[in-house]
């Protein structure tokens, strides 16, 4: 691990995050009814149920996102997703004090998310959709995730194209960052994701996720979004949704997929099922702890 990266987050609550040990769970709560998996959306009070139900499931972080980014998926107006957004919150900071994270791209909405006790903004943009995140996040001392994402989610999958897909990725990220850094933001409050899905065809996915550790050894922890996605269903030859494919093979293929990334180094999964997950990652964790010892300790 490069010695200068951030092992502890400071949240605006006065909490912190702790990456010192095995990935951190981050569980999703889509307050949408766009979002393409539809277990994840709920509203209103049964999204802070399913957001409690994933925190005693082991969630660490909650993100809750009122605007769909799936491809095709169409932009909404501020208000639009604060009203989704805000009572969701807000009855989640009266009955926990898990850490929330939103996903979201509009300071206007960061801000009132802020106000309502939202400790780390999501940005899918890296900051770039709205020029005035950045200043926002900085003043108000909010953790941020910053996204690779080539486009917008509405035309993001229509012919996107790398020479070299890991490498463009990690540096663009590498430039959000030092952007963050610029406008204020605490080195040690950034958050990197190479954006999985986002403007990326299947080869692109694999491409970056096989350099991972790469990107995992540089400044900045890292968040990997992959839950589910269609690349997985690919990946394992699976026919899709509309073709029968079946939710059990793309749990499988996530968590496959999840298994790879936990050994490359990242710091946080963010996953639509934090029960299988948080089980994937304390047997990895128990297992590369025995190999640790292994000199240790006879086996005679």
């Amino acid at each position: 691990m490069n010695s200068m990266r951030c092992q502890k987050i400071p949240l605006p609550s006065g909490g912190v995050l702790d990456l010192s040990g095995p990935p951190l769970v981050m569980g999703i709560v889509n307050c949408n009814g766009d979002s393409f998996y539809p277990p994840s959306r709920a509203f209103g009070e049964a999204a802070v149920e399913r957001a409690l139900a994933l925190a005693a499931e082991g969630a660490a972080i909650i993100d809750l996102g009122a605007e769909s980014s799936r491809p095709g998926a169409e932009y909404i107006p501020a208000g639009e997703e604060a009203r989704r957004l805000l009572p969701v919150l807000r009855g989640l900071r009266k009955r926990s004090g898990v850490p929330v994270s939103v996903d979201t791209r509009k300071a206007e909405v960061a801000r009132l998310a802020l106000d309502s006790g939202a400790d780390i903004i999501n940005d899918i943009s890296g900051l770039q959709d709205d020029p005035l995140m950045a200043g926002l996040c900085a003043e108000r001392g909010a953790a941020v995730v910053l996204m690779h994402m080539r486009g917008v989610p509405r035309t993001m999958q229509d012919a996107p194209f790398y020479t070299d897909a890991a490498a463009e990725v990690y540096s663009w990220l590498a430039g959000a960052a030092r952007r963050a850094e610029d406008a204020g933001i605490r080195r040690d409050g950034i958050i990197l994701d190479p954006g999985i899905g986002f403007g990326k065809r299947t080869a692109d996915n694999a491409a970056v996720l096989f350099h991972l550790a790469e990107m995992c050894r540089g400044d900045y922890p890292v968040l990997v979004g992959l839950s589910r996605k269609s690349f997985i269903r690919e990946l394992a030859g699976k026919p899709g949704r509309e073709s029968g494919g079946g939710e059990g093979d793309i749990l499988a293929g996530t968590l496959a997929a999840l298994a790879f990334c936990v050994m490359k180094g990242a710091s946080i999964l963010r996953v639509h099922d934090v029960k299988e997950t948080v089980s994937l990652v304390r047997v990895l964790d128990g297992l590369m702890k025995g190999q640790q010892a292994d000199g240790m300790v006879s086996t005679a």
